[in-house]
């Protein structure tokens, strides 16, 4: 992401400053699920629902204005690689990705996990297929090695749950942070 606001800033400093706040916005967000869904294994709507608002105004117009002003990327063929038809569809694969999950197995995921993958899969897809991999990815080993360490320090068990939602923000966090 890092990358990506600087070329922005050198082609297109409006949506630099789109992404800039739909970052600072997502900062907000994490904190705010993160701390929620360790105390009460909840990600409530109120929170997630507004998102996919916020991020998606401010994710697609970034997109579509860096696109009209800075001329398409002409490395990338075919048309997923539009960034904003890439956003949308990085929010429709990320969700239904973890509604699959959910489907398979319920008492695995929580609902409120496939929501908040919905968002993430936004932000992850405005930056690349790369990073949708990525942070998914990065989502899954968080949480194993989490489970991992309470059980060898014997503060859980096979059966014990976890809040997935702060491995799935800190996943994303951390892909945004990948170059390009």
């Amino acid at each position: 992401m890092i990358q990506r606001l600087g070329e922005l800033w050198q082609h297109t400093p409006l949506a630099f400053w789109l992404v800039l706040a739909a970052c600072a916005y997502f900062a907000v967000m994490a904190v705010r699920l993160t701390v929620i869904d360790v105390r009460h294994h909840l990600l409530p709507n109120r929170i997630v629902f507004p998102s996919y608002a916020v991020a998606g105004v401010l994710l697609l117009t970034a997109a579509v204005f860096a696109d009209v002003v800075g001329g398409a990327d002409q490395s990338r063929a075919g048309l997923l690689a539009v960034p904003a038809l890439r956003i949308v569809a990085g929010a429709a694969i990320l969700w239904l990705f973890y509604f699959v999950l959910r489907f398979a197995y319920p008492p695995g995921m929580g609902f409120g996990d496939v929501k908040l993958a919905g968002v993430l899969g936004m932000y992850l897809g405005f930056l690349g297929w790369g990073h949708l991999f990525a942070g998914t990815f990065l989502a899954f080993l968080l949480g194993g090695l989490w489970s991992i360490a309470l059980l060898a320090a014997r503060r859980g068990t096979l059966k014990s749950s976890i809040p997935f939602g702060p491995f799935m923000l800190a996943g994303a966090a951390a892909a945004m942070l990948l170059p390009a």
